[in-house]
């Protein structure tokens, strides 16, 4: 079998791309009984994360089972997920509420 892509934990709602990925392509992430049949809205480049089903404005982003951001806009399934859509909590979020030193 040639896996694209993975999925970490059966928390998360983002799969990243094991290879480059196509726009129009549909792809498969699984993970013990879950799985995720997903076609791609745009091309994903290798190691960048695309939405596994859809993740509304303000919704956690969570890969390892944990929230690495929030979702700036809805995230259709099959959406790359990146900084034009989601900011970290480590540097976003938290920065605007804190400052420029949080």
């Amino acid at each position: 079998m040639n896996k694209k892509t993975i999925l970490l934990n059966v928390k998360d709602n983002v799969a990243t791309a094991l290879v480059e990925l196509g726009e129009g392509e549909t792809v498969n992430a699984r993970l013990d009984d879950l799985s995720f049949d997903v076609t791609l809205s745009a091309a994903i480049p290798f190691g960048h994360k695309y939405a596994v089903c859809d993740i509304p404005k303000g919704q956690e982003i969570l890969k390892y089972g944990l929230p690495i951001g929030r979702a700036t806009e809805d995230i259709k399934a099959g959406e790359w997920v990146h900084v034009h859509n989601c900011r970290s909590d480590r540097f976003g979020f938290h920065r605007e509420q804190y400052g420029l030193n949080a």
